[in-house]
């Protein structure tokens, strides 16, 4: 079974940067569409950006120019950039294929707060 784990999170104040990060244990990594999600209390569960295999990157209207999706498939391993980040932000962090089709890992938490 593929296993996803995040990391990268942690206290930023607004404004301010970080960097996340998600390997995933399986084989076809580098063929999947890959996807960063976020989830906040009371809010559903949404997708923040996504990545085709090839590096072709989509993101929400929320994020655009201030969020960057990247990845090393030969590190399997995908990143987060996320700059000029508003509290509204605060959130878990999940990575996933873009149609949810691995079992959740447990997320990364980010805090935007001064």
């Amino acid at each position: 079974q593929v296993q996803v784990v995040e990391s990268g999170g942690g206290l930023v104040q607004p404004g301010g940067s970080l960097r996340l990060s998600c390997v995933d244990s399986g084989r076809f990594f580098s063929i999947y569409y890959m996807a960063w999600f976020r989830g906040a209390p009371g809010k559903q569960r949404e997708l923040v950006a996504s990545i085709s295999g090839s590096g072709s990157a989509n993101y929400a209207d929320s994020v655009k120019g201030r969020f960057t999706i990247s990845r090393d498939n030969a590190k399997n391993t995908m990143y987060l950039q996320m700059n000029s980040l508003k509290p509204e932000e605060t959130a878990v962090y999940y990575c996933n294929t873009v149609t949810s089709g691995y079992t959740w890992g447990q997320g990364t938490q980010v805090t935007v707060s001064s």
